[in-house]
């Protein structure tokens, strides 16, 4: 069992019998009444993320969590991944891949976390670098500016770019935000 002053972004817990990952938390000490932490929670089981208040007494059960790198394989009417090491094959319904599949690239890493040998959660590396398929073209003048335009990459996802970018570039963005970084 561990307190709210014990929290870190990432841990998971079981609070109320329900499986949370942390996602942010921040204390808060008012001039007036008692301390209490404010935390940011994803329930790992429907991907939902709620706002929890805690008292700094509240006892929560840290839960083991073991993390692997697994490659993304294919999807026929689930999605298939392999464990890096030992090349066993798991296969995962649309549910469990639904925020991360529009950045999925065949043969790419994520990292799986497993509990009692249960998926509860995927991420993507932080960066990926990705191929831009369809690209509107930029109007003359247009690429002095800090204008974006709409481009479609290879896994279909539609991301914003800079008008510069054009089809067939090669650009790196941030699997979180789903942001544009920089040209590869």
């Amino acid at each position: 069992m561990i307190l709210p002053n014990q929290f870190k972004a990432g841990m998971v817990i079981r609070y109320e019998g329900v499986l949370y990952s942390i996602v942010g938390f921040q204390h808060i000490k008012p001039g007036k009444g008692g301390a209490f932490v404010r935390t940011k929670l994803k329930n790992l089981n429907s991907g939902a993320i709620i706002d929890k208040t805690l008292r700094p007494e509240t006892k929560v059960e840290e839960i083991f969590v073991e993390q692997k790198r697994m490659q993304y394989l294919y999807r026929n009417n689930k999605y298939h991944f392999m464990d890096e090491q030992n090349f066993e094959e798991i296969e995962l319904p649309l549910e469990k891949v639904e925020e991360i599949k529009d950045l999925l690239l065949e043969n790419n890493p994520v990292i799986m976390s497993f509990h009692n040998k249960k998926v509860l959660d995927i991420n993507l590396p932080n960066f990926i670098e990705i191929e831009v398929i369809e690209a509107e073209p930029a109007a003359k003048g247009d690429t002095a500016q800090r204008n974006y335009k709409k481009a479609k990459v290879e896994t279909g996802a539609v991301i914003p770019v800079p008008m510069f970018i054009k089809k067939g570039e090669r650009i790196k963005i941030d699997t979180r935000s789903k942001k544009y970084i920089s040209r590869v």
